[in-house]
């Protein structure tokens, strides 16, 4: 896990390439399916480029989708492993009603399905690291299907900008500090996807709970939780609050974030302020991402876990395979 961690910012030299190219069409809107580190790649390209019209599908099946927007709406089927049993569902769903289809994958028996129905897919690089540490690869992938070469030039060398070892300092601090505690992360909105990432990551790396909010929702009710009294203050005391800064975040969202802090810190809670910067949007966005990897792999070491192994989940799929 250390040295995917480390060599992540390479796999922003990947170009992709989509077989069954003649197959893709034109599409105006596009449905990502996929579960967990295959589908946040789409869920931040969201964010970060409103012109697309991006739905992402977290589940089996499809939702729905209007019969007017079917012709100009692509399904693209993402699964690293390429046996996510959600998205293979999704994926044959989409071929049996005959809808726009792309996939995504390292192989599996979803690039299987794709060969034989002469699918357009990208085979993603096999190099054994986990879906979480692969957002190099899956983002450009998505963003090669969508036909957007104005973003993916963005990512041009990048392998040299970003920063592996300020990030490595990033997280070492950061882990010192949620030794011991229950870490909540909140952020706007607009970067919810990647307070939930950070979320993910102390699942799975960490392997400790661990939680994320967005405001304002989160002032309207989850913020009462934690107007800690004598009576609920051992409850209060495990959670260490991550807020995640942007200074182009709308600016009551950036007072609320403000208040929110002070008034947390004068109940005694715990709060560090994280702040979104780069120099355009996807550097502050990858880099907070490359932060909260080296956060959970040093706290997964000081709490004696494997940073890189999900034993409970393989568990969890060879139960529900039975």
């Amino acid at each position: 896990m250390e040295k995917s961690i480390r060599d992540f910012p390479k796999q922003f030299d990947f170009k992709p390439k989509i077989e069954n190219q003649n197959k893709l069409g034109s599409c105006k809107r596009f449905l990502a399916v996929g579960m967990g580190g295959s589908a946040f790649p789409a869920e931040i390209i969201k964010f970060a480029c409103p012109q697309t019209y991006i739905r992402v599908h977290k589940n089996y099946n499809l939702p729905n989708i209007l019969k007017s927007d079917e012709k100009e709406t692509l399904v693209i089927a993402c699964s690293y492993s390429g046996n996510t049993e959600e998205t293979i569902s999704a994926y044959q769903e989409a071929k049996k009603r005959k809808l726009n289809l792309a996939a995504i994958a390292v192989g599996g028996k979803l690039l299987e399905l794709a060969k034989k129905d002469k699918v357009p897919f990208i085979k993603i690089p096999q190099t054994g690291i986990q879906p979480r540490v692969a957002l190099g690869f899956i983002l450009i992938s998505y963003l090669k299907l969508f036909g957007d070469e104005k973003e993916l030039k963005t990512f041009s060398g990048f392998s040299k900008t970003l920063n592996s070892k300020t990030a490595e300092k990033k997280g070492k601090y950061l882990a010192e500090i949620l030794w011991d505690k229950v870490p909540v992360i909140y952020a706007s909105e607009k970067n919810s996807a990647v307070a939930y990432n950070w979320k993910i990551k102390f699942n799975e790396s960490a392997k400790i709970p661990a939680f994320y909010n967005i405001f304002p929702e989160l002032n309207h009710n989850e913020m009462t939780g934690f107007d800690v009294r004598k009576t609920t203050k051992t409850l209060s005391d495990k959670f260490h609050f991550i807020f995640l800064k942007d200074k182009t975040d709308h600016p009551k969202i950036i007072k609320r974030m403000a208040i929110c802090e002070k008034l947390y810190r004068q109940m005694g809670l715990g709060v560090e302020i994280f702040n979104l910067e780069g120099k355009d949007k996807w550097i502050k966005i990858i880099s907070s991402i490359m932060v909260a990897d080296w956060t959970t792999f040093n706290l997964a070491s000081y709490y004696g876990n494997d940073p890189e192994q999900i034993p409970m989940v393989e568990e969890f799929k060879r139960l529900i395979t039975k």
